[in-house]
């Protein structure tokens, strides 16, 4: 067959091209002299042809113009046959200057020869390409049952999109439309697809068996961009996202960079704008402790920091593997090299000590912690000594060491705890805030939701359970949860960080409560399957210690603004240093014994309002009423 799998050898292409360029000089004569040549210029030809075709051979060795697949024929490989003709006619011209001048006196070719057979040599080489990619297109497009795909835009990036979703030598997508707002340029057509109003939008998408829609266009907002996708979503349509231009290869965009759209597209929020300046200033020059490093947050706060150009940064976790992997990042990617690692355990009195008279930190920012709940709820001791005791070893050798500033990351599972490891959490906070007090260190501590794509997660999970065919599990169909990207997150750590005096808890703005569920029915959608058709959602309880509903504030807590509307001041009670640091230790040194009833019922001494939920610690609740 013509257009089999196998493409056209490199040598048959680079004959065609030489047999183009005979005929080309042969049609340059006719034209020139009406199509009746003179018997002096007929014979001239034996000598004309050769010389002409020989410094077209050179060049297309040279350019290799014979390279490229011809039925994936694009604007470049047009661009190179022109620029290499070119080369090739100029190249003749100098010959004929040479001759003229230095030789015979004579020029070698005519002038108006060269010009025409340059224009008829373009003009041959690159219609055959187009004419074969055209006939190439229409086979296949007869041949196979092809996607139906609408682009959202008809700018310059849309029509790269359609180009590359054609050129795709896998590509089995037909565009039927574009679809765009510009009055200018509704009923016209980009190649021969009609540029169709954003109203029709989902009228196409009910009546034209729409598969995929492309979103090859900036939005106006990011509400605007949603409700885009949802539409797609409602019709059972796949979504594509064409990235910015500054991150595509080479200049040209690439049928792998034309991504799906992720949940996380339909939960991102507002770029949240930062005070620089100020967070600059408190960064820039100075040493930073980064505990837990090598997590999700932590190793993200390494990554923002490095831009504020600090003296130093200390990247202090017991994760070896993942500590090593940020070293490689940070070196290779970033170029960065004022960083240190070092691998420890906060609870590790002594080596934390060490970290701190060898580097005397400026700035700590205390993201190391044990924050999945089902694990802690059956290893208490475990939260208590890297939670509780680990954050305390930190915070106290910061007090030592004269550290200006203490950020701690929290989480919103504090609030009204139900599990061991909302409580530690808790108890880790009041302990912060009652030492601001007694110290010249200013201790503040941040509290956010869960973070999209932090390690134990939910949507990597379900992620991976859509790939492995699911079931996808859910705990209950009524759980509710605060979601944030991890950039996000972050980026309040450092505006927080820096707008604190010392002693507040600041929350952050979550947005709206996520019902897991539909986060699972969406991603299910947004993988381009089918509910009960290909995949299934499993129910299976609620795991020990878990809660339907989180908070961010606590109920006898409100709130104080601050000069950034994402960023609140939660207003708590005040704990006195000594009776907390008195429990705490006391907390601390049931430790050694490992008994995980006595540690929670102190626990929950410490911090009244932990009330448990399906936890063997119920009873303590019980015996407590």
């Amino acid at each position: 067959m013509i257009f089999s799998k196998k493409y056209t050898p490199r040598w048959i292409v680079f004959l065609i091209d030489i047999f183009i360029c005979v005929a080309s000089i042969a049609i340059a004569y006719l034209l020139r002299f009406n199509f009746k040549i003179p018997e002096t210029n007929v014979a001239s030809l034996y000598v004309i042809i050769p010389f002409v075709v020989s410094i077209r051979v050179l060049s297309f060795l040279f350019a290799k113009t014979y390279a490229g697949i011809v039925r994936y024929t694009g604007l470049r490989d047009a661009q190179r046959i022109f620029i290499t003709i070119l080369s090739g006619s100029l190249l003749i011209l100098i010959s004929n200057f040479v001759s003229y001048y230095f030789v015979s006196g004579a020029f070698i070719v005519p002038v108006s020869i060269v010009i025409i057979d340059f224009m008829t040599t373009v003009f041959f080489m690159t219609s055959l390409r187009w004419l074969v990619k055209a006939i190439f297109h229409e086979y296949r497009t007869s041949s196979m049952q092809l996607k139906q795909v609408v682009i959202y835009g008809a700018g310059p990036t849309a029509m790269a999109a359609k180009q590359t979703m054609e050129q795709d030598a896998d590509s089995k997508y037909k565009i039927i439309a574009f679809v765009d707002g510009g009055r200018m340029r509704i009923k016209k057509k980009l190649e021969g697809v009609s540029i169709l109003p954003e109203l029709e939008l989902e009228e196409i998408l009910n009546t034209q068996g729409v598969n995929y829609v492309i979103l090859a266009k900036p939005f106006k907002s990011l509400d605007e961009k949603k409700e885009l996708i949802e539409l797609c979503l409602t019709n059972n349509v796949r979504v594509l996202s064409v990235p910015s231009v500054d991150s595509w290869i080479n200049g040209e965009l690439s049928p792998n960079q034309i991504r799906r759209v992720k949940i996380e597209d339909l939960l991102e929020r507002s770029p949240i704008l930062l005070d620089i300046d100020k967070i600059e200033q408190q960064v820039k020059g100075k040493v930073v402790l980064v505990t837990g490093a090598a997590g999700s947050i932590g190793s993200e706060m390494v990554r923002q920091i490095m831009n504020f150009e600090p003296k130093n940064i200390i990247l202090f976790d017991q994760a070896e593997t993942p500590l090593y992997d940020i070293e490689m990042m940070l070196r290779e990617d970033h170029n960065c090299y004022n960083f240190q690692i070092v691998i420890g355990d906060v609870a590790d009195e002594f080596r934390v000590e060490k970290v701190f008279r060898e580097f005397k930190p400026d700035i700590v920012y205390h993201a190391a912690a044990y924050k999945h709940v089902p694990m802690m709820e059956n290893n208490p001791v475990e939260a208590i000594k890297t939670n509780v005791n680990g954050t305390k070893i930190v915070a106290d050798l910061a007090n030592k060491y004269a550290t200006k500033r203490f950020v701690m990351v929290s989480t919103d599972k504090a609030v009204n705890p139900t599990n061991v490891m909302g409580a530690s959490k808790r108890i880790a906070e009041i302990y912060i805030q009652s030492l601001n007090s007694i110290s010249k260190t200013s201790y503040i501590t941040t509290r956010f939701g869960n973070v999209l794509g932090s390690n134990g997660s939910v949507i990597p999970r379900f992620r991976k359970q859509i790939e492995e065919g699911g079931p996808i599990t859910v705990t209950h169909a009524q759980i509710t949860r605060f979601f944030m990207t991890i950039p996000e997150a972050c980026q309040l750590v450092l505006e927080a960080g820096a707008m604190g005096t010392g002693g507040e808890i600041f929350i952050f703005d979550m947005g709206k409560s996520v019902k897991i569920v539909d986060l699972a029915k969406k991603m299910i959608k947004l993988s381009g399957l089918q509910l009960g058709k290909d995949i299934q959602i499993s129910f299976t309880g609620l795991r020990p210690g878990e809660k339907l509903y989180e908070e961010l504030l606590a109920d006898k807590e409100n709130t104080l603004a601050t000069h950034h509307d994402q960023i609140m001041i939660a207003k708590v009670r005040n704990y006195k240093y000594e009776k907390v640091s008195l429990d705490i230790n006391r907390l601390i040194s049931e430790i050694a014994n490992q008994k995980s009833l006595d540690i929670v019922e102190q626990m929950k001494a410490i911090v009244p309002e932990f009330i448990s939920q399906n936890s063997v610690y119920e009873k303590l609740d019980k015996t407590v009423i």
